[in-house]
């Protein structure tokens, strides 16, 4: 008996020590509304440490200034979200998520043109994103105060997207992640596979 209680407590202790150790897994608020507070101050997490990396790694002045843009703006959205999030009793993540983890852990792994190219791939792609994702919520939210934050939030968004088209001209991308040539407008479940 002595034996298995001494075991057990082992293996709780060892269990508890683990856990301290591996991040916890944050999981967004099922309310529509929630879940966009939640995402989107995740992806303005990514977007700031994305930026600080582009600080870094990049050869190109532009891919700098536009990282330093995606630190100060995404901050702010960020400290605005904050507010909302504490008004809805909904936790915010601290860290990057695994898929967005990855994105980082693959660009830290590059440097100059490669770094300036890759990134501003990834920076079309997910701005193209958050602008659909922010431009439906401010229009579909439920919540009038979210649905306001998004309105005034989307031109900010936009400039991004211009701005990361002008770059990834600028650094010789192909731009295929995304479409450059105009935003497609149609909800993301109707548009083609590509």
């Amino acid at each position: 008996m002595k034996r298995f209680f001494i075991s057990s407590a082992i293996g709780v202790a060892l269990s508890a020590a683990v856990m301290a150790q591996s991040p916890a897994v944050q999981t967004a608020p099922a309310d529509p509304d929630k879940k966009f507070v939640f995402d989107t101050y995740m992806n303005g997490l990514s977007e700031i440490q994305l930026g600080e990396l582009a600080q870094q790694k990049a050869s190109s002045s532009e891919v700098k200034q536009f990282g330093q843009r995606l630190m100060t703006d995404h901050s702010k959205a960020n400290d605005e979200l904050k507010t909302i999030a504490a008004a809805r009793t909904v936790t915010l993540p601290t860290m990057m998520d695994v898929k967005h983890k990855a994105t980082y852990d693959r660009l830290a792994q590059l440097t100059g043109a490669s770094f300036d190219r890759a990134f501003m791939q990834d920076m079309l792609t997910a701005h193209h994103a958050a602008v659909d994702n922010v431009r439906n919520q401010s229009k579909n939210g439920k919540d009038t105060e979210i649905r306001s934050w998004a309105s005034k939030t989307l031109p900010t968004l936009e400039g991004h997207l211009s701005q990361a088209r002008s770059v990834n001209t600028a650094v010789g991308t192909s731009g295929s992640a995304a479409p450059i040539t105009s935003l497609d407008r149609r909800p993301l479940d109707q548009r083609p596979v590509r």
